[in-house]
C-alpha cells in the first residue's frame, strides 16, 4: 500500500491458514478483501488427522467437492464429507469446517474455470520461496544479515526468470466485476442483519 497498491478497491487474497495474515489483510482492506484459503493446505490438514485406510475417499471427496460446477454443489458435498468424518475422525471433521467457507470463495466468485483453477492454491508463492531455498542452499558460510538478503535477491530474481502469466489471465475482467459484486453483496448482508 505504501508503494502505491489501491486498498480502495476489492481485491481477492489467496492465502494459507495464517490467523495473523488473514487479521492483516483485515486491517487494511476491511470488507473489500476477499479471501481464498489454499485448497491444498486445507487437504493436507485434513488428511493428517484421517486412518490411513481412508486418506483415498477422503482426498476424492475433496477433490470432488472443489471441483464442482458451483458453490452451492460443493457446500453440499462438503457438508456430506462432513458429517461422514464427524463419525470416523472427528478431528478431521473440525480440521474441515475451519475456513471451509473461504475455501469455496472462487467458486462462489462464478469464475470461469481456468482461472478459477488458477486461484484455488498458494502453489505459485510457494515455487518462488522453493527456487529461493535451492539458490540459498548451496551458501554453507552466511558472513552478515546482508549476505542473507543479497542471496535471497539473487533466488528471487532467478525465480523470476521462470514467471508467466496465470492460466486464464484474458478473464481477469470477469474477476474484476465478481470481486465488485462479491462485495456489495456481503454490505447488503450485513444491512439486512442490522
Amino acid at each position: 500500500v505504501e508503494l502505491g497498491l489501491d486498498a480502495s478497491q476489492p481485491m481477492l487474497f489467496v492465502i494459507d491458514g495464517s490467523k495473523a495474515l488473514r487479521k492483516a489483510i483485515k486491517a487494511v482492506w476491511g470488507r473489500r478483501a476477499v479471501v481464498q484459503r489454499c485448497q491444498q493446505h486445507k487437504k493436507r490438514n485434513v488428511l493428517e488427522h484421517i486412518p490411513e485406510r481412508h486418506r483415498v475417499a477422503v482426498e476424492e471427496r475433496l477433490v470432488q467437492a472443489y471441483q464442482a460446477a458451483s458453490h452451492s454443489e460443493a457446500s453440499k458435498l462438503m457438508a456430506t464429507t462432513k458429517s461422514w468424518l464427524a463419525r470416523i475422525a472427528p478431528d478431521a471433521a473440525a480440521s474441515l469446517s475451519e475456513g471451509l467457507e473461504e475455501t469455496l470463495t472462487v467458486l462462489r466468485l462464478g469464475l470461469p474455470a481456468l482461472l478459477a483453477k488458477s486461484l484455488v492454491t498458494t502453489n505459485p508463492i510457494e515455487s518462488t520461496f522453493s527456487t529461493v531455498e535451492k539458490v540459498t542452499h548451496r551458501v554453507k558460510r552466511w558472513r552478515d544479515g546482508d549476505m542473507r538478503l543479497r542471496w535471497c535477491a539473487a533466488g528471487l530474481l532467478h525465480a523470476e526468470g521462470k514467471f508467466h502469466r496465470i492460466n486464464g489471465y484474458a478473464d481477469m475482467h470477469v474477476l474484476e466485476r465478481a470481486l465488485q459484486r462479491f462485495c456489495e453483496e456481503e454490505v447488503d448482508l450485513l444491512k439486512q442483519a442490522a
